[in-house]
């Protein structure tokens, strides 16, 4: 047993934890944005622009009045309105799904499924560059793991027909929250069903984007519906509000209900984000052009920086990355660019599976052309030397 130490350097690994993430350039902040910000912003994930839509803002604030502030307990116990079971029945309608389950987050959705679905007798095959809250999942779920190369479909092939369990899950991401590039979704559901697996499917950055009306890279490849296909969704992104969804067969949600902890255990989503939602996808359906105007300005924007020199993603929904020479240049080139009034995101190690640092950009159905150009000249002007591609 070590000696003891007293209380005030109990924590004292953290600085030197902190020491070496500063020499490698990952030290991350936190940057608080006014209510109203004068920067373009091509960081966050709003999609379509209904984050601060007048119909979402208004239902979250009426909801907010009428039911409360929160939703007072676990969706088991008090935490489920109406508001709840009407978001969950236009969202399992308008993506072609039997059912639908909301949680707090998309990380909790993605949690529940995951974990729920899988368990000591199940094999899971994943891409190697799923989202956080998927391998997560996968951690929690006892399952032997098999994380196989980036969209290579005989590595999912061949993990599967080899392995050792009875049951088995792939997982994967639709559009990949990196790059952007797609999973050849129709492909590995034709693996699974060659092999006995179901398939689990993140679409948070297809819904809303890709397929028709913005019904998502599911419902584009052909699998809303499926009986051996689960979707999750997040409603941060193309709905502007908060909180995610399971969506699938009917007794695949209602095994959720029975056995997903991060559902049984988690305080509900708040009426308001629930309301705001519900506003978004009615505003989604009203308008389904706003699917292929975040899509068109996405290519604009990537074409005009391709076209600059640099090396990046040719986007498949709204997601671009454009690489950085080095996380701390990435970071430099973030910040200027900020200071020239665009907000980029800036993706570095251990985000990143690659190992690969860069700028990520993300469109928005209100982009206009004066905006690309605005963006696209500065991250230019900005750009570190070695950005360019030789």
């Amino acid at each position: 047993m070590t000696a003891p130490v007293p209380p005030e350097n109990v924590f004292d690994w953290l600085d030197a934890e902190a020491e070496k993430r500063a020499s490698a350039g990952l030290v991350r902040q936190l940057r608080p944005r006014p209510p109203v910000a004068d920067e373009l912003d091509l960081a966050g994930n709003d999609y379509l622009g209904l984050a601060r839509d007048k119909r979402v803002a208004g239902a979250a604030a009426a909801a907010a009045l009428r039911w409360g502030a929160g939703a007072t307990g676990s969706r088991l116990v008090t935490g489920t309105t109406e508001l709840h079971t009407e978001l969950e029945h236009e969202l399992a309608r308008f993506c072609g799904a039997q059912a639908a389950l909301v949680f707090s987050s998309g990380f909790t959705a993605n949690l529940g499924a995951v974990t729920a679905l899988s368990g000591a007798e199940s094999a899971i095959v994943t891409d190697k560059y799923i989202h956080a809250s998927l391998i997560e999942g996968c951690r929690l779920s006892r399952a032997d793991i098999a994380a196989v190369a980036h969209v290579d479909l005989k590595a999912f092939s061949h993990a599967l027909s080899t392995r050792r369990k009875p049951r088995a899950l792939v997982v994967t991401d639709s559009v990949f929250s990196v790059d952007g590039d797609i999973a050849p979704l129709a492909e590995l559901a034709q693996a699974c069903r060659e092999t006995n697996a179901s398939l689990l499917i993140d679409d948070a950055h297809g819904f809303g984007v890709l397929g028709e009306g913005g019904r998502g890279a599911v419902h584009a490849a052909g699998l809303a519906g499926a009986p051996d296909v689960v979707t999750t969704i997040t409603l941060s992104k193309s709905l502007g509000a908060q909180g995610g969804a399971v969506l699938g067969p009917r007794r695949v949600i209602k095994h959720l209900i029975d056995t997903a902890r991060s559902f049984i255990f988690d305080t509900g989503l708040a009426p308001s984000s629930a309301a705001a939602a519900l506003a978004a996808l009615n505003a989604l359906k009203a308008e389904p052009e706003l699917a292929t105007k975040v899509r068109d300005a996405s290519m604009n924007l990537a074409m005009q920086l391709k076209a600059a020199g640099f090396t990046l993603t040719v986007p498949e929904a709204a997601v671009i990355s454009v690489h950085a020479p080095t996380p701390a240049e990435a970071v430099a080139w973030a910040a200027a660019c900020a200071e020239q009034g665009i907000r980029v995101g800036c993706f570095r190690p251990p985000s990143v599976p690659d190992g690969i640092s860069r700028l990520r950009l993300t469109a928005r159905a209100d982009l206009t052309e004066s905006d690309v150009d605005r963006a696209v000249k500065v991250i230019t002007a900005t750009a570190p030397r070695g950005a360019f591609a030789s």
